[in-house]
């Protein structure tokens, strides 16, 4: 099939009415944000017709707590994705390419991860967590989210799928195990690497149900937990446009993040794919 063969009308029409329909509320979030609140309450249809304003961001950036909580969640989003990415590396290699006892056996222990909902664990994780004193706490947030069986499946099968041949000419040439990881098959999984980085940070910015947990502080609410709070206590906010404008705020570094990463995204797609 050509790649850049063309969509019939019909397909074209199609394509164009879904992605309207996708689209339509985040038109609708950006023109709210837009409008002053004072018309908002009188009829939110005004978000139609000008004038607009960024008095709702400029409120954001200057007297409101979504940049901290902005802060918080960049930490915890960024802490996590770092902590999957090397810890589901180095054991996705060890799978992979190295020989040890029970390897098949602790490796379907691992994947049995995915079958177990976070839900079934939420108490005694409350609990440990309590004990440690690591609620309200940035590593209370992060840690968590470095159990990631799936990102230990993905990382497995892209290292199976490295030819071995390179680890045997690494090897004759006197590289060591960790010399032959860190500069050999490390690179060549840059893709993989910034799928799961993508994938894992999305998650751990979106997240809102171990936040709303362990953070019971403001000085410690992500920006999820922070919009819920805001929204739940609507009679006290700024009013509609204030929170459509938190809601794009929030929204502008996973588009970034996305932005970025595009390219190792469809590359890691398009060779799991051929795989």
């Amino acid at each position: 099939m050509n790649p850049r063969a063309r969509l019939s009308p019909a397909a074209l029409v199609a394509v164009t009415i879904g992605a309207a329909i996708m689209l339509a509320p985040l038109l609708w979030t950006i023109l709210l944000s837009l409008k002053a609140n004072s018309e908002l309450m009188r009829d939110t249809a005004s978000a139609f017709s000008g004038p607009y304003t960024l008095e709702n961001y400029r409120a954001i950036l200057v007297g409101s707590s979504v940049t901290h909580w902005l802060l918080n969640s960049l930490i915890v989003s960024l802490g996590t994705t770092a902590g999957v990415l090397i810890l589901c590396s180095l054991a996705g290699y060890g799978f992979a390419r190295l020989d040890f006892p029970f390897r098949r056996s602790l490796f379907v222990f691992v994947l049995l991860g995915l079958a177990i909902p976070e839900q079934a664990v939420i108490l005694p994780r409350h609990q440990l967590f309590a004990w440690l004193h690591l609620h309200n706490s940035y590593p209370g947030l992060i840690l968590p989210g470095l159990v990631a069986p799936f990102g230990v499946f993905f990382m497995t099968q892209y290292f199976r799928a490295i030819p071995v041949e390179l680890d045997e000419a690494a090897m004759l040439d006197g590289a060591s195990r960790f010399t032959l990881f860190w500069k050999v098959l490390l690179p060549l999984t840059r893709p993989a690497q910034a799928t799961l980085g993508v994938f894992t940070f999305l998650g751990s910015w979106n997240d809102y149900w171990w936040p709303l947990i362990s953070a019971t502080r403001s000085a410690r609410f992500t920006l999820t937990v922070g919009l819920a709070s805001a929204q739940m206590n609507y009679a006290q906010t700024s009013g509609l446009g204030f929170l459509m404008a938190q809601a794009v705020f929030a929204s502008l570094p996973i588009l970034i993040v996305y932005i970025i990463f595009q390219k190792q995204i469809v590359a890691a797609m398009a060779g799991a794919a051929v795989r």
